[in-house]
């Protein structure tokens, strides 16, 4: 089922509505540990032309070996995860010329975690895996995803 927004109200209560029923069936069917970061759903941008989509995504602090991007028919998953820096890593200081470690730094505020993006979706057309793209720059995830041409239907008479 496709919703068509007629307004820009519309459009944030279409959404609004998706998401109601996203979060109600992810939190019946997903158990997260304990230590587990939430899961953000990034907001999408979505346009068409006549061979492809191309789907805008903000992930910030996301490199490009921690995307993963699905495709099944019409459908896309897309997971990311930010890895926070280690605490530890930044407090080990080097020896100085006196034989003297450095007094470590201390963490006295971090609001920084890590961040884990989920964001599926289905789209009108089958895509295309082989001709479809993805692109990282600047924290924002831009797919190119190529539509299916539709088999041919007619059969030859002989």
């Amino acid at each position: 089922m496709f919703i068509v927004p007629v307004s820009r109200r519309a459009a944030v209560r279409a959404r609004h509505f998706d998401r109601l029923f996203d979060d109600a069936f992810g939190q019946l069917f997903a158990q997260p540990a304990a230590d587990a970061a939430p899961v953000r759903r990034p907001s999408i941008d979505v346009a068409e032309s006549d061979g492809a989509y191309v789907v805008t995504l903000d992930v910030p602090g996301v490199s490009r070996e921690d995307v993963k991007v699905s495709i099944d028919g019409r459908s896309v998953s897309i997971v990311a995860e930010a890895r926070a820096e280690s605490p530890a890593a930044d407090a080990a200081e080097p020896a100085t010329e006196t034989g003297t470690a450095k007094p470590a730094e201390r963490v006295i505020l971090r609001e920084r975690a890590v961040a884990s993006f989920a964001r599926s979706f289905t789209l009108q057309s089958e895509i295309d895996q082989a001709s479809s793209q993805a692109r990282l720059d600047n924290g924002v995830l831009t797919l190119t995803l190529a539509k299916r041409s539709p088999a041919s239907t007619r059969l030859t008479v002989n």
